[in-house]
């Protein structure tokens, strides 16, 4: 039997080899994410696998099985046989599906009739960070009390061992899994497409998928190298959306796909070199799908823009949407929970219910249903459909440093903060605030519909701010102003990883 995992233990030390360590930060919402080995080691590793093989017994799934796979970094395939270990001793057969995507996992548990999974995957974070998303309810993944739960168990040491735990692994699973995804139509003109990887796990993956369903692929920063030479897998990254653009105005491409790390969300830059924020595609998207499908209804995050609410197609069609807390596991929930037919995060996440999809976010079937609504507008361009909506000015996803011991209070007074400004009736932005949204953070909307968000993030120590203004750049820029103005009165609060 282990001891109690330790928060923090001095690495080369005899003591960091023969005790776990086991950050209790690393417990996020609906994941889990740690600095390797800085605040979790190995043995740390082994103890969240049978601790999570301990939860799955006492949640009652039967049989207790569960897919593993990993990420392509240089530590991802250690800790998940780490992990593995772990998940038998608590009496788990364990489905090893190797080097994989996280949507490859989520297909896995339908494919190979599994009810667990758990993705060892740090998604877009810089080298150095690991975690694992899981879950038991295909396609749903962990949420907060699941979370909770498994973090007692852990840090508690308050582990079953049960033994009679299997191994097997199942061969040739990314072709499985392609070949699947590729069972459709194929595209009925090559398009030309950029599909950029980041040097990430999508490389294997993404190149090969597009090129199946009939598209001409460009592939950029393809070739798998760990040590991501160019920059994070990341479609929210600026570097990484303007490598992108480049080229694609350089070889006149219909469309830019720019996949993260685990291949779970897709960033989409048009012909003219113009990003498309994900909420905005997901605009487009449930444009598309309203046109086909009655009643249609959608949920997303509360960082996306208002055009959900005013765009004036998805009115016509008879759309509604409702939005809810950021976060791929809330967002994936609450579509399957309400019956929605599908469900989009900024960060790049999309969500297809029946008879689009599954439930779950694969960002490489994101990409084809981007591709499949190109095809169905015919004569027009990807910068022809983003002029089509109403223009709005939008900010960057911007993410100023908050330790995670820290960023969740600091929110709660940010919230106390402008709550009591709208009480007594004081302006934001030289504005009268219309609605405050307080489901995740607080999203402060303004008379003419300009708001801006502050929030703690899920998975990193910082918190999120985005703006956004129907009427003009001044107005978003304004609304940014009043909330960085109040957010640098926090010494917690540090450096912006960008700013407009």
């Amino acid at each position: 039997m282990f001891p109690k995992p330790l928060p923090s233990i001095k690495l080369n030390t005899a003591e960091f080899e023969i005790t776990p360590q086991v950050k209790p930060t690393g417990f996020r919402e609906y994941d889990a994410r740690w600095r390797f080995p800085e605040e979790i080691n190995l043995l740390g590793i082994q103890v969240l696998g049978q601790g999570l093989g301990t939860l799955l017994h006492r949640l009652g799934i039967t049989p207790p099985a569960i897919v593993v796979g990993h990420d392509y970094r240089a530590y991802s395939l250690s800790i998940k046989q780490a992990l593995t270990l772990g998940l038998m001793a608590a009496g788990c057969d364990v489905h090893d599906i190797g080097l994989a995507l996280s949507p490859m996992a989520y297909f896995a548990q339908f494919e190979l009739d599994v009810p667990g999974v758990a993705m060892v995957t740090a998604s877009h974070n810089n080298n150095g960070w690991t975690g694992v998303k899981m879950g038991c309810n295909a396609p749903l993944t962990f949420g907060p009390d699941e979370m909770s739960q498994l973090k007692a168990i852990v840090l508690e040491g308050d582990l079953d061992t049960r033994g009679g735990g299997h191994y097997r692994f199942v061969p040739d699973f990314i072709d499985t899994y392609l070949a699947a995804l590729t069972d459709r139509p194929k595209l009925s003109r090559p398009l030309r497409v950029v599909a950029a990887s980041g040097n990430g796990t999508a490389g294997a993956f993404a190149p090969r998928a597009l090129t199946a369903i009939g598209a001409e692929v460009i592939p950029l920063n393809a070739q798998l190298d760990y040590n991501f030479p160019s920059h994070n897998p990341n479609p929210e990254d600026l570097k990484m959306l303007n490598a992108v653009r480049d080229r694609v105005l350089a070889t006149k491409a219909d469309v830019g796909l720019a996949f993260d790390g685990d291949g779970d969300r897709c960033g989409v830059i048009d012909n003219e070199g113009e990003v498309i924020f994900a909420d905005k595609i997901g605009v487009l998207l449930a444009r598309d799908f309203s046109a086909r499908f009655e009643n249609a209804k959608f949920v997303v995050d509360v960082k996306s823009t208002g055009l959900f609410e005013t765009d004036p197609v998805l009115i016509a069609n008879g759309a509604r949407t409702e939005y809810w807390k950021t976060g791929h596991s809330y967002i994936k929930r609450r579509s399957h929970e309400t019956g929605a037919l599908a469900g989009f995060e900024k960060s790049g996440h999309y969500f297809f219910n029946e008879p689009i999809g599954k439930g779950y976010d694969d960002g490489i079937g994101a990409a084809f249903a981007v591709l499949d609504m190109l095809e169905r507008n015919p004569g027009k361009t990807m910068a022809d459909l983003r002029r089509e909506l109403p223009l709005t000015w939008q900010s960057p996803t911007m993410s100023p440093h908050c330790r995670d011991e820290d960023k969740y209070g600091i929110v709660e007074k940010v919230v106390a903060h402008f709550e009591a400004a709208v009480a007594a009736d004081k302006k934001i932005a030289g504005q009268t605030v219309r609605q405050v949204i307080t489901i995740n953070g607080i999203r402060i909307v303004l008379e003419d519909g300009t708001w801006g968000l502050i929030r703690a993030s899920s998975n990193t120590p910082n918190l999120v701010v985005v703006c956004e203004s129907p009427t003009s750049d001044e107005n978003m820029r304004a609304m940014f102003a009043d909330i960085d103005a109040h957010l640098s009165q926090y010494e917690e609060i540090g450096e912006y990883d960008q700013k407009i």
